[in-house]
């Protein structure tokens, strides 16, 4: 049985057009796969503090309690993405960027010493490789663009912690008249059905 790490961070919820492309992709999964999902509107990480990378940098015995359950959100995060063989990620663009919450869950997953290090030929990732394949959706043309700036972003996060193995399944022009989003819903069907076909392979 392999594990399918789904993390949803639309604020549309089941309506969202980047969890119902993640749906598509579920449903044309063989069996074998068991999904585990975070959703990360519900799950509302806080804006990273001090207090928290305070939390991280003292030894796990000598933490208070308030300490525990800050670091307690890291390290549920990145248990979740080790124990995934699959990472599913839902990213709708909201103001050129990435939506907040799924930089939260991020910075809960940059951790070094555990899921990266430096070296003095620069940063190593630690997490062992894995496919991830990110779900992005837009109401305009980004993709290939300048103004496409969450594709560079996630590419050098990802690579950063080890996550080398990324794919894009993109949805442009969704709000760019009912033509548009057809078409682009339906190339990303496409993509969804190869992708998927390389997996079950």
């Amino acid at each position: 049985m392999k594990n399918v790490l789904v993390v949803q961070s639309s604020v549309s919820g089941e309506k969202g057009q980047s969890n119902q492309l993640i749906e598509q992709f579920i449903a044309s999964l063989p069996a074998g796969f068991n999904r585990n999902d975070v959703d990360l509107i519900s799950k509302n990480y806080p804006h990273l503090a001090m207090a928290e990378i305070a939390a991280w940098m003292t030894p796990a015995d000598s933490r208070t309690q308030e300490q525990a359950a800050l670091a307690a959100l890291s390290d549920e995060a990145i248990a979740q993405v080790t124990a995934a063989d699959v990472i599913l990620l839902g990213v709708p663009m909201y103001n050129f960027g990435v939506p907040s919450q799924l930089k939260a869950w991020f910075d809960r997953l940059a951790r070094a010493g555990i899921t990266f290090k430096y070296t003095e030929q620069g940063p190593v990732g630690l997490l062992a490789d894995k496919p991830v394949i990110v779900f992005a959706t837009r109401g305009g043309i980004y993709k290939d663009l300048p103004a496409d700036s969450q594709t560079p972003f996630l590419k050098s996060f990802l690579n950063f912690i080890g996550l080398k193995n990324v794919h894009f399944v993109y949805a442009e022009g969704l709000n760019m008249g009912p033509d548009s989003a057809a078409q682009a819903l339906s190339a990303a069907a496409a993509q969804i059905q190869s992708l998927t076909a390389d997996l079950a392979a």
